[in-house]
């Protein structure tokens, strides 16, 4: 018996991505796809100043799948998920971020998880495309490579996510979105899959003020998630972070001074955002840019 396609919207949520956005859209359109259909495409442009809305627009005009929703002014990417979900008419809801890249095959390894009815939310691999002769590379690829051993045995799902659509709205108010439908869907009675063959391509932040800006902001709205929610993420736990940094350990006296640096900054990055939560009260819903982490270059495929 011919199994029936699953239907996959798949959302966008955009600030001035005016470098990523249309290269992204047309690596959504060149999946490769048996098992699913991506029936629909939103950009959510919230306040976008640079040309993103144009670009999208110009999408549209040659698929019909792809819409532009705007936003007038910039209210955080929890906004823009909500404009998202209220719309979403697929099986399946595909967030994934405007400044990355997914491979041809990442939608398909990702849909084929959902087979199972127990799966409710599946998360593929992030993969930095930055170069590794320098420390912020290095860094970025260290944090995503424990990312990528910690997910393998619990799953922690961001940059490229879906889930069944089951979820119509988060709080406004979260600077940690994807983790927040992880609760969702969980509370939901559905499991979460990590699939590390579906990989998407980013660029890790390439300064250490963008590494200290970005990693102080995810810290702080999983300390946000906690307290209100009652769900921490598994890369919140240090007793689980701390074996596989040593590992990043070797025989290399710039290797161990880079993994000494990395660990070092997040400890540091992590306090600032303990500060934010806890004296400062700041929420870090509408999100600084880290503007090194918008240009992705290369691949679209292997």
């Amino acid at each position: 018996m011919k199994t029936s396609l699953l239907s996959v919207s798949a959302g966008i949520c955009a600030y001035n991505e005016e470098k990523n956005v249309g290269r992204l859209i047309e690596a959504l359109q060149a999946q490769e796809l048996s098992q699913a259909a991506i029936r629909e495409m939103f950009v959510v442009s919230s306040g976008s100043t640079d040309n993103t809305d144009t670009i999208v627009l110009a999408c549209s005009e040659k698929d019909s799948r792809v819409r532009l929703v705007r936003q007038p002014t910039r209210r955080g990417k929890a906004s823009a998920i909500n404009e998202f979900l209220k719309l979403a008419s697929g099986d399946l809801c595909l967030l994934i971020s405007a400044d990355v890249l997914p491979e041809k095959d990442a939608v398909e390894r990702m849909c084929l998880a959902f087979r199972d009815e127990k799966v409710g939310m599946v998360g593929g691999r992030v993969v930095p495309l930055n170069r590794t002769d320098c420390f912020t590379g290095f860094a970025g690829h260290m944090l995503w490579g424990m990312h990528n051993q910690i997910a393998l045995k619990d799953p922690k799902l961001g940059e490229m996510a879906m889930f069944r659509n089951v979820v119509k709205s988060i709080p406004e108010d979260t600077a940690t979105d994807e983790a927040y439908v992880e609760a969702a869907i969980t509370q939901n009675g559905f499991a979460l899959r990590y699939v590390p063959e579906a990989i998407v391509y980013n660029r890790a932040p390439e300064t250490v003020s963008d590494f200290l800006r970005q990693r102080r902001r995810i810290y702080a709205g999983h300390l946000d998630l906690k307290r209100r929610f009652h769900y921490q993420t598994s890369t919140m736990s240090v007793k689980v972070l701390l074996p596989i940094a040593i590992s990043y350990f070797g025989w290399s006296p710039r290797r161990n001074l880079w993994a000494l640096d990395t660990i070092l900054l997040e400890a540091y990055a992590r306090f600032l955002g303990w500060y934010d939560f806890r004296v400062k009260k700041k929420s870090h819903a509408v999100w600084e840019m880290v503007p090194t982490t918008k240009t992705v270059a290369g691949r679209t495929g292997r």
